[in-house]
């Protein structure tokens, strides 16, 4: 099962994805301990990512042709876990009007978030195995399109549309690449997109929330007041910030200011110089990921480039939708930012995710001869 590699992970790579998940703690840690008056959440965080790290380095120690192999029973797994949330005494029961989590006891379990790393790992198996129907006939479209539904039949009974949209835009992603019809493809993601404005629309909460933050005047008395008040935490960071931990808006004028709203506060407590942190390292660590996919699929290795690829654009779409909402340009929603925000299931599937992506590098920069047993 392990496979023994010369090849080390890529230092720079490495360092960047931990300075980011370390600076996430402290700034979750502000954030949570100004809003609850409790150092709980700080160390829940810590022990998610320690067991995320620990994950992580068993997963560099095995080949993707392993995940390669499983993909079809880990699918079949979280199918079944996405089904859990709904069964009395497993599920937490409704939380925030949704329901999206299975009790264990000491915290929560998130399916959806699993769903994120296992819908990638299936999906690039079944493009790898239905390369010839996906290039030059509908069956393998319409194969990709069920399971795609499967997974967001499961996500969208939750009431979890974010996850919904980033694990179909993502699989999405992945068959456009693996050289699907492009007018099909057109076709079937406006299909899609009616489909959740459709969603949205019969759901009188997230419509007003849509309209609202459209229509009404954002600094009037009926401007969207989460909108309103990240703007202005960010405002008063200026360049430097007002220091750690010496922010406001994280005490009562944020609902949740160490998860969705993150960003927000990292812009009061350490102002642009903070934020332009944040953005320079996802901007490095996708700009290494994409390079990564690229060098897998000039190998030839395409189970590897679709994984590495799915991954990237996951990431990108997440990072940029979340920042959007704390700077104002989108409405909010529950997505959480990538190793910054609080969460165990995101943090510890981020990682993993991650961890699979420096294994692909390590794979890439392995000798020729061990590189042609790779997929």
């Amino acid at each position: 099962m392990f496979d023994t590699i010369e090849q080390k992970p890529d230092k720079k790579l490495l360092l960047a994805i931990l300075a980011l998940t370390l600076f996430g703690w402290i700034m979750s840690s502000s954030a949570s301990v100004g809003h609850f008056g409790t150092f709980s959440f700080a160390f829940k965080q810590g022990v998610f990512i320690l067991l995320g790290v620990v994950t992580g380095v068993v997963i560099l120690k095995l080949p993707l042709s392993f995940f390669k192999k499983h993909s079809l029973l880990v699918f079949g797994l979280t199918l079944f876990l996405l089904f859990l949330v709904f069964i009395p005494g497993i599920g937490a029961g409704k939380i925030n009007g949704a329901y999206r989590w299975i009790d264990l006891g000491l915290f929560n379990f998130q399916p959806s978030e699993m769903m994120k790393v296992v819908m990638i790992l299936f999906m690039a198996n079944f493009l790898v195995e239905q390369e010839e129907h996906i290039t030059k006939s509908l069956k393998g479209f319409f194969g990709a399109l069920f399971i795609v539904g499967l997974s967001g039949a499961l996500t969208i009974a939750e009431t979890d549309l974010g996850a919904t949209i980033i694990i179909t835009v993502t699989a999405l992603i992945m068959v456009f690449i693996a050289g699907s019809y492009v007018k099909e493809l057109f076709y079937i993601g406006a299909t899609i997109l009616s489909g959740f404005a459709i969603f949205v629309y019969f759901n009188p909460a997230r419509w007003n929330r849509v309209i609202s933050f459209w229509t009404n005047d954002l600094w009037g008395k009926d401007g969207v007041y989460q909108t309103k008040q990240a703007l202005l935490g960010i405002a008063r960071g200026d360049w430097f910030g007002t220091g750690l931990g010496s922010g406001i808006q994280k005490y009562t004028k944020l609902p949740e200011p160490h998860t969705d709203m993150i960003f927000a506060i990292t812009g009061e407590e350490l102002g642009i110089a903070g934020m332009l942190f944040i953005l320079l390292s996802f901007a490095y660590i996708l700009t290494k990921g994409f390079k990564i996919a690229a060098k897998a699929s000039k190998d030839g290795r395409k189970y590897s480039y679709y994984v590495a690829y799915g991954i990237c654009s996951w990431f990108a779409m997440q990072i940029s939708v979340n920042i959007a909402m704390n700077i104002g340009l989108m409405p909010i929603k529950g997505f959480t930012l990538p190793l910054i925000s609080y969460g165990g299931s995101s943090m510890i599937f981020t990682i993993i995710a991650l961890a699979l992506l420096l294994r692909i590098d390590m794979e890439n920069r392995a000798d020729y001869s061990k590189r042609r047993s790779y997929v």
